[in-house]
């Protein structure tokens, strides 16, 4: 009988979802005849962490049991898992293995001030995310690069729920199902630490409820402690930029973490990210609703150096232009769809 430990359900449906994904060949034995099962049978990989087929069915149904660290570490090397499955593996485990009523702490989430001053002196767009990967603060270029989380309800603003509910998302961002696979790896591994949290469940419940692609990604219980990448923005105002982005974990248990997104030195992307910090601060200082006002505004060329007339810019890159009579180089605006 299946117990209603929230951790215990947990472990079976990552048993379940590891050892779909592994097919006969991949640990060395012979597919045989037609298989009825995606990836291996149960009694395969109980065979090959040693274990009988009755013990490890009762891990996947979410049985009360009690695995040893010795028959976790044989689960881990027949299922192929790397260090952040095996550490979740190891989680789920001994979780599951303390009472029910033993709920873990719940604490507000808190950003310390100095984190927040960190934000604002970091000539980077940056934010910080809470365990469900919800926006606790930014700074003004993570709000010129992604737009401003506060124009959301606060239950939306999220990065997981932005990606999947908001259609400018995948518009903005090209190269989207690496980066919504590896945001939904990390909330997987932050619900693992408590699966009865509140946000958690509204979170996903929601999600789930919504998006196809979320429910498709959800099930492979990809887990990811800390994730990066690399993705192509086609930003409205300075065209298409390339940036590199990484996540930090900041203090507390489970603590919050610093998302910053950088470009190469050196490049055109670190060019446009100077030119996009300096369309902020115009704006900051009070001159951009002046600059919107006019479709001639003078911006300068990241990769020329030299003024460019800019209108309002969807998808473009940055080119020669054409001079004018008095010296100054138009700039072609192309629209997405042109």
């Amino acid at each position: 009988m299946a117990t209603d430990h929230p951790y215990a359900r947990e472990l079976g449906d990552f048993l379940r979802a590891r050892r779909a994904r592994l097919r006969p060949q991949d640990v060395g034995l012979e597919p045989g005849g037609r298989r009825k099962v995606i990836g291996l049978r149960r009694e395969e990989i109980a065979l090959l962490a040693g274990l009988s087929t009755d013990y490890y069915q009762r891990m996947e149904q979410g049985r009360d049991v009690r695995p040893s660290d010795e028959a976790l570490d044989a689960l881990a090397v027949a299922l192929r898992l790397d260090g952040d499955e095996r550490r979740h593996l190891f989680d789920l485990a001994r979780s599951a293995r303390r009472p029910v009523h033993a709920r873990p702490r719940r604490a507000a989430e808190r950003v310390p001030e100095s984190t927040r001053r960190l934000l604002h002196v970091m000539g980077t767009p940056g934010l910080v995310l809470g365990r469900h990967l919800d926006v606790l603060a930014w700074n003004p270029l993570a709000e010129a690069l992604l737009g401003d989380p506060a124009d959301r309800p606060l239950p939306e603003r999220n990065m997981v729920a932005v990606l999947f509910r908001d259609p400018e998302a995948r518009m903005l961002c090209q190269g989207w199902e690496s980066m919504a696979r590896q945001y939904v790896a990390m909330l997987r591994a932050a619900v693992a630490d408590d699966p009865d949290h509140p946000r958690a469940r509204a979170l996903v419940g929601e999600l789930s409820i919504h998006s196809a692609d979320f429910r498709r990604l959800w099930a492979r219980h990809d887990v990811r402690e800390n994730v990066h990448g690399t993705t192509l923005f086609q930003h409205p105002e300075v065209g298409g930029i390339t940036l590199d982005w990484d996540t930090y974990p900041l203090p507390g248990n489970p603590g919050p973490v610093l998302l910053v997104f950088t470009a190469e030195p050196g490049t055109a992307d670190a060019e446009r990210l100077q030119l996009l910090a300096s369309l902020r601060a115009t704006r900051d200082h009070g001159g951009d609703t002046a600059a919107r006002r006019q479709p001639n505004a003078i911006a300068r060329a990241p990769d020329k150096g030299a003024p460019v007339q800019q209108g309002r810019v969807q998808v473009a890159d940055w080119d020669e232009g054409i001079a004018g009579p008095d010296g100054v180089r138009t700039k072609r605006v192309r629209y997405c769809g042109d």
